[in-house]
């Protein structure tokens, strides 16, 4: 009897057509455009391979109601919304992907970088409320700025051959230098306190994990280069949204790119948390929500809907890569999976 392979977080669209062709041949094939956690336990408990992508929580809870999975493939390389350690203890492997879009989320974060530099957010408000007047527009070159890098992996690397393509002087922090790629593409490792006091903009490019969490904090936020910008492309719990909305109430951070947000599957779902708002942790959750929308209506501060790495052919390559995952794995050679 064949495997029951699901799919959810996938809505009927081009992808569920790849998928299906490229997985031609294997029974049990199905597709659920709901979040995992919120699927009718019906698509769960026979399914013995799944793939979730970012939005949904694949909790100890959550695990319990998958008795008959052997892998969770996520369409992501990261793997904070699963609880990894839970799916180890029953025995079900976590693949991700491991790079699929390093150009890919790099551009998007130029693009933050330069509607920012170019005030492109306050100009296009105020063309279209028929204001054609440059008050308030001025903006700022990039070349001769300082960018500090947090996490040269792969995007943060072609962030910065980006970056010294505008004539930007680069630094970065990480917790494994590349000493030889540092001085082929001409950039420098520093302390994150010496990224932050000197850098005109700041980049996140590491993985969320325990290590990661807050790495912008309220404790650290007074070190800041005041007028800096920042800009986060990689996960919102990188920085503390409480410190953020000081930093820009203060104006040590000029203004922000923020591809993802702090709790950000929160304003999908606060008026559930409303409905349990006597829960403590509930209530820390809608505080953080909150404070995400004050976010959203400054001026100073763009964000887009966790879609950096959204292009055409990022996700066929996340696609490729989710199917070759499940097929290794079916065939008895795992591979990208999470130890």
């Amino acid at each position: 009897m064949a495997e029951k392979i699901v799919f959810f977080e996938m809505k009927k669209d081009w992808q569920q057509d790849y998928v299906a062709k490229k997985l031609a041949g294997l029974d049990g094939l199905s597709f659920d455009e709901k979040c995992i956690h919120d699927a009718a336990e019906s698509s769960l408990k026979d399914a013995a391979l799944v793939s979730v992508f970012i939005n949904s929580r694949a909790d100890k809870k959550l695990l319990e109601k998958l008795p008959k999975a052997r892998l969770i493939a996520t369409r992501s390389t990261g793997y904070d919304h699963i609880d990894v350690v839970a799916a180890k203890a029953r025995g079900i492997a976590v693949a991700t992907v491991p790079t699929y879009g390093e150009n890919t989320v790099a551009e998007h974060t130029f693009a933050l970088i330069l509607s920012l530099s170019r005030n492109l957010r306050r100009a296009y408000f105020k063309t279209r409320d028929n204001d054609f007047s440059l008050d308030g527009l001025m903006g700022f070159d990039l070349k001769g700025k300082t960018l500090g890098v947090v996490g040269t992996g792969h995007i943060g690397l072609h962030v910065i051959h980006m970056a010294r393509g505008f004539g930007m002087t680069v630094i970065a922090h990480d917790v494994k230098e590349q000493t030889f790629l540092s001085e082929v593409m001409d950039f420098r490792y520093v302390s994150l306190e010496e990224l932050l006091s000197t850098s005109d903009i700041v980049s996140l490019h590491v993985p969320y994990m325990p290590q990661t969490h807050h790495l912008i904090n309220s404790g650290n936020i007074s070190k800041i280069k005041r007028g800096a910008i920042l800009i986060n492309t990689s996960r919102g719990g990188l920085v503390e949204t409480a410190a953020l909305v000081k930093a820009l109430d203060e104006g040590i951070f000029a203004g922000a790119g923020l591809d993802v947000l702090e709790g950000e599957e929160l304003i999908l779902e606060e008026r559930r948390l409303l409905a349990t708002a006597e829960d403590k942790e509930a209530w820390g959750k809608i505080q953080v929500a909150l404070k995400n929308h004050v976010l959203l209506t400054r001026d100073n501060v763009i964000y887009t809907p966790h879609m950096a790495f959204y292009s055409e052919e990022a996700v066929r390559r996340i696609l490729d890569t989710t199917i070759q995952n499940i097929r290794n794995f079916l065939q008895g050679r795992p591979a990208n999976i999470i130890s």
